[in-house]
Order: C-alpha cells, then sequence, then structure tokens
C-alpha cells in the first residue's frame, strides 16, 4: 500500500486527519480506515494542512462531526466532501 494521505480511526467518523505536509486542492488523496486497515480514495477541494480534518461525506449546518468514533462537535455551515474543517465551520457542543 502507498502511503496515506489521511487516517480515519472508525467507520463511523465523518472526518479524517491529514497525515501529509502541502496537501493542495485536487489532490486524489490515500485514506486509510485503522480501525480494520481498509482504505478508500477521495478529492481534496481545497488546500488543507497537516494535522487538520476533511470531510469524508457531505456534512449539513447542525450535523454532528465524529473523530476517532466520538463527537466532537457541529457543523456551523454546509461542509461538502473533500473539504477542509476547522474553527471556521465546526463549533463544540459544550458552549
Amino acid at each position: 500500500m502507498s502511503k496515506p494521505h489521511l487516517l480515519v480511526h472508525e467507520k463511523k467518523d465523518t472526518v479524517g486527519v491529514v497525515v501529509v505536509e502541502g496537501l493542495k486542492a485536487g489532490t486524489d488523496m490515500l485514506g486509510v480506515i485503522t480501525h480494520d486497515n481498509s482504505d478508500f480514495r477521495l478529492t481534496a477541494k481545497m488546500d488543507i494542512p497537516i494535522g487538520h480534518k476533511v470531510a469524508l461525506k457531505d456534512i449539513k449546518t447542525g450535523d454532528t462531526i465524529w473523530k476517532y468514533g466520538q463527537d466532537i462537535g457541529k457543523a456551523i455551515g454546509d461542509i461538502r466532501q473533500g473539504e477542509h474543517l476547522h474553527v471556521h465551520n465546526v463549533k463544540t457542543k459544550r458552549w
């Protein structure tokens, strides 16, 4: 298997974590689900920094964001598959 561009921990996750430097929009990314070592392909819709999240599917405003099999917050705007997720479009549910 080639070196992955992103990692996903659980099948129910809606985001993956970018694990390469300089990921550019249009990149055909190799993703790996670490829970079962399965892989998939996804196209990056924008540049995404290493360590940041990428949407694995279309996410609607108010939808729960799942990472590591855990609820990490909610979308505060619509997010398309392959787009960057960070503080500009995800908010904690704690406050």
